[in-house]
Order: structure tokens, then C-alpha cells, then sequence
């Protein structure tokens, strides 16, 4: 698929850390020059993810019956071509030739979305960090940091660019939240979060490292005429060499059957896929929150500054579910087909129990904390349906969670900052003072609750339709039992969820914004400003225009899965 011949997605990637260099060399007292630099950089951000976003967009239909033709004429590597083809705004830039790594960044309908809601994030997150006086130039550039590593998580096409940017976008959330972060609880929580999300990392790059060499050692012997077919087809560059990191040099070698091959491990019926997939599904989705690896998502949400919580909720935890769909289900279908009807009772526990967890809080910030580790769970429940209308779903999750919990915490932190306090039964009446606040809070609220006419309700119905839809066709083998058509029964417990989240959605809106207002308790709490506003207003917006028009996701979200569906088979 043709792009801009300008470099968009490296202009969107190096303007941030261009920016935080900049911010670094300059005067630390010149307080309002450093934001000065951080919010144009963050504006430039937005209008080019906006840019790539429509730009995408605008050739959907066009894409959508490329992408149907290729389905129809089938052949040996018709995921690997539908995943090339469905590629937009590409840079392939040769990086350790020797190595097979290469500087490879491309959109597709699955990241497009997701890179514009990073640009959302990051201008809401400058915004609301306008205040901060305690080392503003150093804040300021580790968050642009950090922001240019969820940029490069989306768009990299090579796995080892991937890796490079997952590990550049954790180690600045570790001194965002030990130095600015709530005194209480910031080192122990800063601590815990990247031990956590570096363990997982390091369990999954095992695991890709792993099938770097095994798709290496298949294409140099047993699938030499694979390799050569692969290239007669287009999805690997003639001169490539057989031992690459790219992502779509994977995905051929798992068309071909390189992670499907018996007597992996000196095990007869041991293929890399079966051995290798949890380890890298869940490796990665320890940064989506998945049970049991969640509890350092809702301290970290915690004692994470305002702005650090809005990108940690609303766009790092997508990144973990991002790369297990791409490192896993994209490249090990067979390992997806076997793991994911086990892996999918974790996204149960996330879903059900995040959301009782989340009623018995006190703390306002603990309230959506675990909220999001609830409404995560969603997303990996929506990949395990293994069919086009529960992952379209997981999609559309993501995009809506995370604008939906980036305004949840902008609304805490404007009562936090006003209030000085976070717990939920010492506040009250806060809609008089504070009605954007209240109303913005709403907004997301009946999104959390899944209503109609609301993005949440439009991406919750396709997962649950999608669970409902895969149960007659998926079982799980335990030992000389078989479990059969239980995603049904999952779909009915997760329900109770929904019931959980209006409850708690109700308690929080009516004892923090409604009832008695203590004018004596609270003196300077007042409405907010226009920078706060714009903040409220950018990132609610597309909660009610998705939920009206959800045409204007929903065909490209699909379009970017039909590769992930054609390499597990065309769906279920």
C-alpha cells in the first residue's frame, strides 16, 4: 500500500526525544520556554497522528478489496501478503544488515487508531502537567521520552525496533513516578512496575530470540524452497537474507510451518508454537495487566503523577496487548489455537474480579486503577475469540479505554489538585464547583459502563458477540477431559462485571460530585481553566463520536486483523 514519500512515522517518533533534548540543554528556570517547547512538541505529534490516522482512513475501501483479493486467491503466504499489503506510510531502512535487523516502521488498521490516541494522550498529558514547578525541564523531558517509546512500540515492523522502543518507553515511567510520583507509595510502586514489566520483556524476548534462529534454521535447510517461494511472492525482499528480524519475515516462516514442525525439544508431539507461545503472549501481556501479573498496575496508576497515570491507563498497557497479538497470534497461530481457550479464564479473573476490586476502594485513584486492570481484560478476552468480530472488538477496547481512563485520572487529578485529597467519602458536591469535571466524569463513566451510544458499549457488544460466536468451535483438552462450549458460560460471568461497574461508576459520581458541597473543608476549590477544559474535551469527544459513528474505527480495526484472522486459519 503507497505512502507519503515524506518520513511521517519518523517525524512523529524522533520529535519527541528532539524536543526532550532540547528541554534538557535548556535554563531550568525558564519554566514556561520548557513548556513552551513540550506542547508544541506534543501538538506537532497530535496533527501528524491525526494526518496518519484520516490519511489511512480515507483508503479503506480501497484496501479493504485488496486485502479480498488476495483472501480470495489464497496461495501459501496469503497473511504474510495481506499483512505487506495492508502496510501504509512504510520506512524499510537497512539497519545491522548482518544481523538482519533493519529500521522498519508501518501503519496498518490495527496501530493507526492507536497512534492517534497517543498524540491525544501526550497533549493532554503536557496540559494537565502545566503546573508541575518541581524540576519542570526534567519532567517534562522524560515524559517526551517516554512518549517517543509508545510511538516507536506501534509503528516498528522489526522486532528488534520493537524490543529497542518497549524498553526505552518503561525506563522513564520508573523515574517519572520515583521522583514526581505521590511520596507515600512512589518509590516502592516505581519499583515494582518495572521489575514487572522488565521480567515479562525478558521472558518474551527469550522467546523472539528463539524464534529468530528457528526461523533462520527453517529457511536455510528443510524450508529453503519456502524462503525462495516467499520471495517469488513478494513478502520478503529478494536480497534478504535468511536470518532477519523483521515481522513479516516471521509471519512467513510460520505460514511455511517453521514454528509448527513435531519433536520441538525432543518431544514428539512438541511443536516451538505450543513450547514458546505463553511465554511470549503473556510475557507481553504482563504490561496489559493480565492476571496474575495485574497487581503493579493499579500502585503504579497510584502513585504516578496525574499526566504519568493518563499515558501509563490510557496508552502503555496497550502497548503489552499490542505486541502479544503481533509477537504472538500473529506469528504462532498454531500456539494461539491451543493457549488462548486457558488463557482466556486469566481475562475472566481480570474482568470479573478487577471490577469487584475496584467497588471496595476508597481511594479515587484506586477506583480506576483497578477499573482499567478490569476493562483490560476485556481486550485479551476479545483476542482469544480468534475471530473477526471479538478481536475488531479488542480493538475498538483499546482505543476506547484508553481514552476513556486517560479522562477518568484527568478528572481525579483536577479534584486531587483542588482538593488535596483522594478519598472518595470526604468529598462530595464537587459538581457544583467543578461541572466540566462532573460532566467529563460521566461521560467516561457510561462508558465504563458499557451504555449505548458510547464507545464502550460498541467494542464490549463485539467481544462478547465474538466470545458467544467461537464457544461451538473451541475446546480445551485437560488430560482424557474436554471441555466444550464454555465461552458461553464465560460471556455470562463477565456480564456480572457490567452489573459491578455501574455500581461502582454510581457510588463515585454520587458521593465525589453530587450531594452537599463543604465550602469551609475545601476553600479553594473551584472551576477549571481553558487548558483543562481542552484536555476534557479532547479526550471525551471521541467517547460519544465512536459510540454514534462507529464507522469511522470499526472498518479499519478490521481491516488491520484480516492478516491475524487468515494466519489462524480465517477465523472461527
Amino acid at each position: 500500500m503507497g505512502g507519503f514519500q515524506f518520513p511521517i512515522l519518523s517525524v512523529i517518533i524522533f520529535t519527541p526525544i528532539v524536543a526532550a533534548l532540547i528541554m534538557l540543554a535548556m535554563d531550568a528556570a525558564k519554566r514556561d520556554m520548557i513548556r513552551g517547547v513540550a506542547i508544541t512538541a506534543a501538538g506537532i505529534v497530535l496533527v501528524l497522528s491525526a494526518a496518519v490516522y484520516f490519511g489511512y482512513n480515507s483508503q479503506i475501501t480501497t484496501l479493504t478489496a485488496d486485502l479480498d483479493q488476495i483472501a480470495a486467491a489464497g496461495g501459501p503466504f496469503k497473511a504474510t501478503a495481506m499483512f505487506v499489503r495492508g502496510l501504509a506510510f512504510e520506512e524499510n531502512i537497512p539497519w545491522v544488515s548482518t544481523l538482519g535487523i533493519a529500521y522498519h516502521l508501518g501503519v496498518d488498521g490495527l496501530n493507526a487508531p492507536m497512534v492517534l490516541l497517543t498524540g491525544m494522550v501526550t497533549v493532554a498529558g503536557v496540559l494537565i502537567s502545566w503546573r508541575i514547578e518541581d524540576r519542570t525541564r526534567e519532567f517534562m523531558a522524560f515524559f517526551m521520552l517516554l512518549v517517543a517509546g509508545v510511538y516507536g512500540v506501534f509503528l516498528a515492523v522489526d522486532t528488534f525496533v520493537l524490543f529497542f522502543f518497549y524498553e526505552l518507553a518503561i525506563f522513564p515511567m520508573y523515574l517519572l513516578i520515583a521522583t514526581w510520583g505521590w511520596v507515600k507509595l512512589r518509590e516502592y510502586a516505581a519499583m515494582k512496575l518495572t521489575l514487572y514489566i522488565l521480567i515479562g520483556s525478558v521472558v518474551a524476548l527469550v522467546g523472539v530470540i528463539a524464534m529468530v534462529f528457528t526461523a533462520s534454521n527453517f529457511f536455510a535447510g528443510d524450508g529453503a524452497q519456502a524462503f525462495e517461494a516467499a520471495k517469488a511472492a513478494g513478502v520478503i525482499a529478494p536480497d534478504a537474507p535468511t536470518f532477519s528480524f523483521s515481522i513479516t519475515h516471521l509471519m512467513a516462516a510460520g505460514e511455511a510451518g517453521a514454528f509448527s514442525i513435531p519433536g520441538y525439544a525432543g518431544i514428539d508431539v512438541m511443536t516451538f508454537s505450543k513450547l514458546w507461545f505463553p511465554f511470549i503472549f503473556i510475557g507481553f501481556a504482563v504490561l496489559a495487566g493480565v492476571f496474575p501479573f495485574h497487581n503493579w498496575s493499579p500502585d503504579g496508576h497510584v502513585a504516578a503523577p496525574t499526566a504519568v497515570s493518563m499515558i501509563h491507563a490510557g496508552v502503555l498497557m496497550k502497548l503489552g496487548a499490542y505486541a502479544a497479538l503481533r509477537m504472538g497470534m500473529q506469528l504462532m497461530p498454531e500456539g494461539a489455537q491451543v493457549h488462548m481457550p486457558w488463557i482466556v479464564f486469566l481475562t475472566l479473573v481480570n474482568v470479573v474480579y478487577g471490577a469487584f476490586i475496584a467497588f471496595r476502594q476508597r481511594d479515587f485513584k484506586y477506583v480506576i486503577g483497578f477499573s482499567s486492570v478490569s476493562h483490560m481484560g476485556l481486550v485479551s478476552m476479545g483476542w482469544a475469540t480468534m475471530n473477526i468480530v471479538g478481536m475488531t472488538g479488542a480493538g475498538l477496547q483499546m482505543f476506547s479505554h484508553g481514552a476513556m481512563t486517560a479522562l477518568f485520572f484527568g478528572c481525579v487529578g483536577m479534584v486531587y489538585d483542588r482538593a488535596h485529597t483522594r478519598d472518595i467519602p470526604s468529598l462530595g458536591g464537587f459538581a457544583k464547583k467543578m461541572p466540566w469535571v462532573a460532566f467529563a466524569f460521566i461521560i467516561g463513566g457510561l462508558t465504563s459502563m458499557g451504555m449505548p451510544l458510547f464507545s464502550g458499549f460498541v467494542s464490549e457488544f463485539a467481544i462478547f458477540q465474538g466470545m458467544w460466536q467461537a464457544s461451538p468451535n473451541i475446546s480445551l483438552q485437560i488430560g482424557n477431559f474436554t471441555l466444550t462450549n464454555y465461552y458461553s458460560i464465560i460471556v455470562i460471568l463477565s456480564a456480572l462485571a457490567i452489573v459491578i461497574t455501574a455500581a461502582y461508576v454510581l457510588r463515585v459520581t454520587g458521593q465525589v460530585f453530587f450531594g452537599e458541597f463543604d465550602a469551609a473543608k475545601y476553600p479553594d476549590v473551584g472551576d477549571i481553566g481553558i487548558t483543562d477544559r481542552i484536555i476534557l474535551f479532547l479526550l471525551g469527544t471521541p467517547l460519544l463520536i465512536i459510540g454514534v459513528f462507529p464507522t469511522i474505527i470499526y472498518p479499519m480495526v478490521t481491516a488491520g486483523l484480516q492478516p491475524v484472522l487468515a494466519i489462524l486459519g480465517g477465523g472461527r
